[in-house]
């Protein structure tokens, strides 16, 4: 699914408007009708609605949403803030029809607004500005913002909290955006929703299908797009039935240091639950015990040392490898870490300790091979040179880093952001916090060596491993509940997930 900015999104109200023959009048109905639907499944009559209109489109929205809800039986108390007397055509068309329906319910708004009185369990719409803002709000409308983000209430914002810019927050005033609970946005994602800066904000996001033109939105160009099961889908590839244990690949996990095995059992165990053939991990012979009786699945390397990471090992007999998980960043581990990456002629995958490594010598960022994945979480990341403080900003050089250095950057967080080599963005769509646990990292290096070692390309591998390891979690938590979520959890729910994805619809 495509993420657009805001000029994008207003050609393709335009084109639509063209290639339906309809008014922009009647797309805002349909819009409104989207918004209705979901909040009648969400919310029983007994919740009673407080909305908030702009002088726009966003107003004339938010105004026919009323209007809807009224004739639903839902009870609706409404706002229009007309300050500048100036209300945006379809907005005006949208006050007539309320006025005519029930004109106690409308208040317009314009000098002073005289807040009132917020019942509990009221569902407050927020329908001001949408994604036309392109300033900072300020002044009174500021003041309205902070008055919404007090109120003890269920906050909806219609296609963008209000105050929110579609891209680059950085200089906006964060108290000036609306706190939504929930955004109802149109057709397709915006960049700033997505992001980890405004994920507050923006709450749970839920995107509606208004019917905007299907041939439009396939000619729309953007480096940016959400993962969706109807992306990663046709990613699986079929294991032919003549197929033996060479036939899926032969990995190698570099792991562990002592005291640390669990990185190295978690990251093994997920990489045999995706298919792997064989598996040899690499590890200190203090290691052996635990590893040889907790994956007896996996061929045992010992490194010389007893507790660390010492010696690069030979990849020629490997499909692909992973590195890092628990290695520790000892100066004689460092030293066999860039041995062994920079002689790898196999995909890669480099996480935890070998990115830690790197951040300690940037330089030798240079010397990794083309193609290979680096999956930082922000912390990492920053370690590795990140300048900006700003999730923005961090997204922009880590898709720099990709196309500048030809690395797959797989940017961790609640939407997981895929930074390619030719400059494109997956942002994923599955997972919930119950993730946010000790190893979960691990199982996602397991996952993405498993699936490169079996031939998936790293633009292939990316993708289906990040979505597969957050659907597994999703998995887990339906079953387990979030709170209760340990990393193992989500390597015994990789079968579930498979199913999921493989299912029809």
């Amino acid at each position: 699914m495509k993420i657009v900015d805001a000029q994008q999104m207003q050609e393709l109200d335009r084109q639509t408007l063209v290639a339906q023959q309809i008014s922009s009048l009647e797309l805002m109905e349909r819009a409104s009708q989207a918004l209705v639907t979901e909040l009648v499944h969400r919310f029983p009559p007994s919740r009673s609605f407080l909305v908030f209109a702009g002088p726009g489109n966003n107003g004339g929205d938010a105004l026919a949403v009323a209007r809807l809800l009224l004739e639903r039986g839902y009870t609706v108390k409404t706002y229009l803030f007309n300050i500048s007397k100036s209300l945006s055509a379809d907005c005006e068309a949208n006050r007539d029809r309320l006025c005519a329906f029930a004109p106690d319910t409308l208040t317009e708004v314009t000098t002073e607004f005289e807040a009132p009185q917020v019942a509990e369990n009221t569902v407050i719409i927020d329908g001001l500005f949408g994604t036309g803002m392109k300033r900072v709000l300020s002044g009174g409308f500021a003041a309205l913002v902070r008055f919404i983000n007090m109120l003890d209430a269920t906050v909806v914002s219609i296609d963008m909290p209000s105050g929110l810019l579609c891209g680059d927050n950085s200089d906006n005033v964060l108290s000036h955006v609306v706190h939504a609970d929930l955004t109802l946005t149109f057709q397709l994602p915006k960049l700033a929703q997505l992001l980890a800066d405004n994920q507050p904000l923006v709450g749970e996001l839920k995107i509606l299908d208004i019917g905007l033109s299907a041939e439009h939105i396939g000619q729309i160009a953007s480096s940016f797009r959400m993962l969706t099961k109807t992306e990663v889908q046709p990613l699986l590839k079929c294991r032919p039935h003549y197929g033996h244990k060479g036939t899926f690949g032969h990995g190698l996990l570099i792991a562990g240091s002592f005291g640390m095995a669990g990185a190295a059992i978690l990251g093994a165990r997920a990489a045999f639950r995706v298919g792997l053939g064989k598996l040899t991990l690499h590890t200190p012979l203090m290691n052996n015990d635990i590893l040889q009786s907790q994956v007896p699945e996996a061929v045992l390397s010992h490194d010389s040392s007893d507790s660390v990471f010492t010696k690069p090992i030979s990849t020629e007999s490997f499909t692909a490898m992973a590195i890092g998980p628990a290695i520790g960043i000892a100066p004689e581990t460092a030293t066999a870490f860039i041995e062994q990456v920079r002689h790898a002629r196999i995909p890669i995958v480099i996480d935890a300790d070998g990115l830690n490594i790197l951040a300690g010598h940037k330089g030798w960022l240079k010397q990794l091979p083309k193609e290979a994945i680096l999956t930082p979480h922000p912390l990492e990341f920053k370690r590795l040179g990140l300048q900006s403080n700003t999730s923005f900003s961090a997204l922009a050089e880590a898709r720099n880093m990709a196309m500048t250095q030809g690395l797959f950057i797989v940017l961790k967080g609640h939407y997981t952001a895929i930074c390619a080599p030719d400059g494109s963005v997956a942002f994923n769509t599955t997972g919930n916090s119950g993730m946010a646990t000790a190893g979960a990292g691990d199982v996602l290096t397991g996952i993405l060596t498993g699936l490169l070692a079996q031939g998936y390309t790293p633009h292939e591998a990316t993708r289906l491993g990040v979505y597969l390891h957050g659907l597994a979690g999703d998995c887990a938590a339906e079953a387990l509940g979030e709170e209760c979520l340990m990393a193992s959890d989500l390597i015994d729910y990789l079968p579930k997930a498979f199913q999921r994805l493989r299912e029809k619809g």
